[in-house]
């Protein structure tokens, strides 16, 4: 499968308003792992739910559901948090986190919530700052789990433990940092993480990819569209790096980075001309 293959289905799965979070997540990776079989990943959720619903018994118990999910995941199948070596990109892969048992705490989050999902269970990403996390309501009760930690369940206190680690006591939990997140969000937060990674190991290549996604996501997003151009330049491809920049200015004309980019702009098109 060459990119564009990859990016059509990473397209045909993120459109519409109720998109297929497994499939879009898996479809994330065709661009790196082109010969990746999404059906198969898929038949693996599948069974893993299947597992969950054998050991869970009565279906009608959601809180047995829930610890069940977790028992299934983390001591039956292995899953864990990969503390030592975090920004590994595999991390960010479903496919490759499906495979190793390991990854960061979206990629194990959107695992949780499709296995949660197959067995009936009502279970949203948190877009918690630097963390994310997963919750689900019992009994009227906001129930918030941290698949990277093992599936534990966090209380109040857990929750500004967790950001006094991260932020250094810096920051209070906020109502807002405990709210559901669309499924469109959490792809969103998927490419940037990969976007990210591969910027920082200066691979640009890589970058694109993951920039290319963003843009197909939300096409009219200024930045996605001005980082593509900016990578599109760093590999020489001044006519694409032309294109997005002149979309960038239409976009947000009075960004920050305007005065910048009409600078580029004017470089690439006086190469244009030195080559002509």
């Amino acid at each position: 499968m060459d990119d564009g293959i990859g990016y059509r289905a990473f397209a045909e799965a993120v459109a519409g308003p109720e998109m297929d979070l497994a499939r879009v997540a898996l479809t994330i990776a065709l661009p790196e792992y082109p010969e990746l079989d999404v059906r198969q990943y898929l038949t693996r959720l599948d069974r893993m739910a299947e597992s969950v619903r054998e050991v869970a018994g009565d279906p009608e118990d959601a809180y047995r559901r829930l610890a069940c999910v977790d028992y299934v995941l983390f001591r039956q199948q292995g899953f864990k948090g990969n503390a030592d070596d975090y920004y590994d990109p595999e991390n960010s892969f479903l496919n490759r986190v499906m495979v190793r048992k390991t990854g960061i705490p979206i990629t194990l989050s959107v695992l949780y919530m499709e296995v949660a999902r197959r067995v009936g269970l009502e279970v949203r990403g948190v877009g918690f700052p630097g963390h994310f996390l997963v919750k689900t309501v019992c009994d009227g009760q906001e129930i918030f789990v941290d698949p990277f930690h093992g599936g534990s369940i966090l209380s109040p206190a857990d929750l500004q433990g967790l950001l006094d680690k991260l932020y250094g006591g810096r920051i209070e939990v906020q109502p807002e940092y405990l709210f559901a997140v669309s499924n469109r969000q959490i792809v969103q937060r998927m490419l940037n993480n990969v976007k990210l990674i591969y910027a920082n190991r200066q691979d640009p290549e890589r970058c694109l990819r993951a920039v290319e996604q963003l843009v197909i996501l939300n096409p009219d997003d200024p930045e996605q569209v001005r980082d593509r151009g900016l990578l599109r330049l760093r590999l020489e491809d001044g006519a694409g790096a032309l294109t997005d920049l002149e979309r960038f200015l239409e976009l947000a004309p009075d960004s920050g980075s305007a005065t910048t980019v009409r600078e580029q702009i004017k470089r690439i098109r006086k190469q244009s001309r030195a080559l002509h």
